[in-house]
């Protein structure tokens, strides 16, 4: 079976959600209902990781890909998280190409990075793979995509997404909206300038977008590449369109 980052690299359309309520069930309900990945969020949400473990075992028995939104600049986390089984990380707030090689090396083996190695991890199978089998394993299986969410990030584009080992970039509208000094996320229009330029990068790099969208039209329209739905969103939108059926 191809991994999650050979799909999205062969130009697959890849559909995920973002999980920041804690609930193995979504995880389930995402894989009946036919999603390829999902996203865990532990720089929003919780990051506990024997929950986050549980929620890894979940999606891969349901056949889903799983990247953990880890914290801005924190290594330590993407070690753990893969580990545990993650078949990759997204990691906010990176705003130039340093800080992009300094998450490369936090999720990748020598000689692309400096991840602590161990094959007696869950992502080794308790060490039932030798060194050299894990270690072509996780070069596979490793998917890396900084978070662009400021002017400058969007700016040094170009420079991030020619860093070795950057698989994808993905633009949080929400935190470029409040750093431009605006308020409506994606709905603004000098935001929306700010993705498509960052996304036409993208493509002169030969690297993929990851979108996070609120709604199917929402995912129609974004760029190629991967897309989450924004599970929060989905469900309290459906929440209150029930509540405005009531007939109250």
């Amino acid at each position: 079976m191809r991994t999650l980052k050979q799909r999205l690299a062969a130009g697959e359309r890849l559909l995920g959600g973002l999980l920041r309520l804690p609930s193995e069930t979504l995880v389930e309900m995402a894989g009946v209902a036919g999603l390829d990945f999902v996203v865990l969020d532990c720089e929003h949400g919780p990051a506990d990781l024997v929950p986050l473990q549980q929620h890894v075992v979940a999606a891969q028995a349901h056949g889903l890909g799983v990247l953990v939104r880890a914290g801005a600049a924190e290594p330590a986390l993407v070690l753990r998280v893969l580990d545990l089984g993650a078949d990759g990380v997204i990691v906010p707030h990176v705003d130039t190409a340093e800080q992009a090689r300094a998450v490369v090396a936090a999720a990748h083996y020598p000689p692309l990075g400096g991840r602590g190695f161990a094959t007696y991890s869950r992502a080794g199978r308790f060490g039932a793979r030798d060194i050299a089998e894990h270690l072509a394993r996780s070069a596979e299986t490793t998917l890396v995509v900084p978070m662009i969410e400021t002017p400058e990030a969007c700016a040094a584009a170009p420079e991030i997404l020619a860093v070795p080992g950057v698989d994808a970039v993905l633009v949080g509208p929400a935190d470029l909206s409040v750093a431009m000094g605006l308020t409506g996320g994606a709905a603004e229009p000098r935001v929306r300038q700010a993705m498509a330029e960052v996304a036409k990068a993208a493509e002169r790099a030969g690297k993929p977008m990851v979108s996070i969208v609120g709604s199917t039209a929402q995912a129609a329209a974004a760029p190629p590449g991967a897309v989450i739905y924004n599970l929060a969103h989905v469900l309290l939108h459906t929440l209150r369109d029930l509540a405005g059926q009531s007939g109250r």
